[in-house]
């Protein structure tokens, strides 16, 4: 944390920007308080950079609105409901929420909003103290009413008021102090805690939709783990992320295979920083996709785990795992292409493993790459990640392994254009060449042709049409 000096000359540098001089001046002549609150406060004491302006004010909606139109053209519902409008003004998005509190009822997914007519008073209701933060506009006041600056200072995550009351009025707030600790590299207060694990069947009444976009929220920093442990420890990753948990049951106290818990938290965390080596430059956000695979690509072990002579197995787990994740992602409401490509790496996180063993043909090569269509630098990744193995020889025999069929791949590539295979002949040509119109027959001709193309490489539409015709002449009726 910067000392008081500098942190009261980062809050006075965004205070004098245009954008935040115009919206003190605004409300201060319509005679309502206003305040920059929250995260922007919190960050600018850390000496973290400020990216979002959340204020605060004692006017009510309809007020707020009407000052904004006053100095912007750009104003919009963002939640009115919830007392919330955002404008841009000189360049800057911002949004402005009257004082409130909020409570969840026991059966209510969606808070119940009222207002209040005090700073002092929002501040209480709101999720730390550490957020429970306002500098008072244009006046350049901090107001902390719940020891905000000193949990700062000691790297403390906690509730301004008693957590029970904190986790039961908003139950998503213990998912809240996991991504926070993360983020800020805080504990979380024992108290606090205690309470997460007394409240954690309380998120049972959040909607799907909140808790998948914390949970990627949690995901997208660049060391989620120890979130992640968090999660699990208290029982909250169980009440919407079960198969996660489930992974505890395969720890193996006689040492017959590696504990399945701790090595995907290690895949996750090897392929985060892969992740961040490979990334495209001018790209910022986290790949939530390859993230969800790493950390999800052994669920399938606890329902496969069979007890043989020599050892321990987990046959299949891969397809097993694809298939719950499949359901579970669904009903976190991720949406149909994220499920389908989550799915898509975990089915093939293993198949690189028999490469390492045997080395593959061309044709095998050009079918991995075609599985793997526009998931493959992430089953890269993934694959790499998964090797958490103490024995060096082995770590060393599987890069080298993986070394050359990506080497390979890029070789094919070049001279065969490998990332979009596809026959000689499409379904047009096909249904020419064969004088048949569209059905069932044309899809397994192309198939066929797909086949070949797979096995030897091109080999040119003259000697696709040939073939073609050879294969056709063998269906008889069919």
């Amino acid at each position: 944390m910067l000392s008081l000096a500098e942190s009261m000359d980062a809050l006075r540098t965004i205070a004098s920007s245009k954008a935040v001089a115009t919206l003190a001046a605004a409300f201060s002549e319509q005679g309502h308080e206003f305040a920059l609150v929250g995260g922007p406060v919190r960050d600018a004491l850390l000496g973290r950079a400020v990216t979002d302006l959340d204020f605060t004010t004692s006017a009510r909606p309809d007020e707020t609105a009407a000052i904004l139109k006053g100095i912007t053209k750009n104003v919009w519902d963002v939640g009115r409901d919830f007392g919330t409008i955002a404008a841009k003004v000189h360049g800057e998005t911002v949004e402005i929420t009257t004082y409130r509190a909020e409570i969840y009822r026991d059966d209510s997914r969606k808070p119940e909003v009222s207002y209040g007519d005090t700073i002092e008073g929002d501040l209480v209701r709101r999720d730390f103290t550490i957020n429970a933060l306002a500098l008072m506009l244009p006046e350049l006041k901090l107001v902390d009413v719940s020891g905000g600056v000193e949990d700062l200072l000691a790297g403390t995550i906690r509730t301004p008021g008693s957590p029970a009351t904190s986790f039961t009025d908003d139950p998503l707030r213990m998912m809240r102090a996991a991504r926070f600790a993360v983020q800020l590299g805080f504990e979380v207060a024992p108290d606090t805690q205690g309470a997460m694990v007394e409240f954690a069947e309380r998120l049972d009444i959040i909607s799907a939709e909140r808790i998948r976009d914390e949970f990627v929220k949690l995901l997208s920093t660049d060391d989620p783990v120890p979130g992640i442990r968090l999660l699990v420890d208290t029982g909250l990753a169980d009440r919407f992320l079960p198969e996660l948990t489930e992974l505890l049951t395969t720890q193996d106290d006689h040492g017959r295979h590696k504990d399945v818990y701790e090595h995907s938290l290690t895949v996750l965390r090897q392929a985060i920083e892969m992740e961040l080596v490979r990334r495209d430059p001018e790209t910022t956000e986290a790949d939530i996709v390859l993230r969800l695979a790493a950390l999800l690509h052994d669920i399938g072990k606890p329902a496969t785990r069979r007890f043989e002579a020599g050892g321990v197995t987990f046959h299949h787990h891969d397809v097993v795992g694809a298939k719950l994740a499949k359901k579970r992602l669904r009903e976190l409401r991720f949406d149909n292409d994220a499920v389908k490509r989550v799915a898509r790496l975990i089915e093939l996180h293993l198949r690189f493993f028999g490469y390492s063993d045997q080395q593959w043909s061309d044709s095998a090569v050009r079918r991995y790459v075609r599985d793997a269509g526009g998931e493959l630098e992430q089953l890269h990744i993934l694959t790499r990640a998964d090797v958490t193995t103490r024995n060096k020889r082995k770590a060393e025999r599987l890069e080298h392994a993986y070394d050359d069929i990506e080497q390979r791949i890029a070789e094919l590539s070049e001279a065969e254009e490998l990332a979009a295979v596809r026959p000689e002949l499409d379904g047009a040509q096909i249904m020419e060449l064969l004088q048949i119109p569209p059905g069932p027959l044309v899809g397994r001709a192309y198939k066929y042709l797909l086949e070949v193309r797979l096995d030897e490489g091109p080999i040119g539409e003259e000697a696709a049409e040939e073939r073609l015709r050879a294969w056709f002449a063998e269906q008889g009726d069919n």
